[in-house]
């Protein structure tokens, strides 16, 4: 079986929320994923978000990697359907996982589970465990309040703002997927395209 192009590490919500716009966005993420013959590595759910992007990943043809702790399989939330699904004791193991099996971070909308690994992976970035890039993909500025939390954090001498430059944001999904794929250093630039 042939190496996917990339593997793209997303989080998100495992409820589909309020707006169109996010089930939207999962299911046109992992089209494009799967389009351009990726991989993507998630929490191994089938609900919301999290069921939306791998189904549409799987349809496009792309490979799909969940990693589910077994408290939520035994919950009857794993997605049956991925191509590797790797049922783990603890959310320290799944998380580690995730990393491990990535090439770049991405954060579509999603709740307190969502929030907690893209700070933490955006917290080892910024102590050096790992160089890969870190997006955060603003759907119709539900991160609004969080970035101007952040700002605040900066203007508070807090933060510095070397640490907001280690994330990249973006509300174009269709622009932001290739440049964290590209600054993952796996495909380059112009041969992103013909993958």
């Amino acid at each position: 079986m042939k190496s996917p192009a990339f593997s793209l590490c997303v989080y998100c919500g495992s409820r589909p929320g309020a707006n169109p716009a996010y089930a939207q966005v999962a299911r046109s993420v992992g089209e494009w994923i799967g389009r351009h013959g990726g991989q993507l590595v998630y929490g191994g759910g089938h609900n919301g978000l999290m069921g939306l992007l791998a189904d549409a990943t799987l349809a496009a043809g792309g490979r799909v990697v969940g990693i589910i702790p077994k408290a939520l399989v035994e919950r009857e939330w794993a997605h049956k359907g991925c191509s590797e699904l790797h049922v783990v004791d603890t959310m320290h193991e799944r998380k580690r996982m995730m990393a491990e099996r990535a090439d770049a971070f991405l954060a579509l909308p999603g709740g307190i589970g969502t929030f907690e690994e893209f700070f933490e992976v955006w917290t080892w970035r910024q102590l050096g465990y790992h160089d890969k890039p870190v997006g955060l993909l603003n759907v119709d500025g539900y991160y609004d309040g969080l970035l101007g939390f952040m700002q605040t954090g900066v203007d508070q001498q807090f933060m510095g703002p070397w640490q907001m430059e280690l994330i990249r944001v973006g509300s174009d999904w269709q622009q932001l997927l290739p440049e964290l794929v590209q600054a993952g250093g796996v495909t380059p630039a112009d041969q992103l395209d013909r993958v």
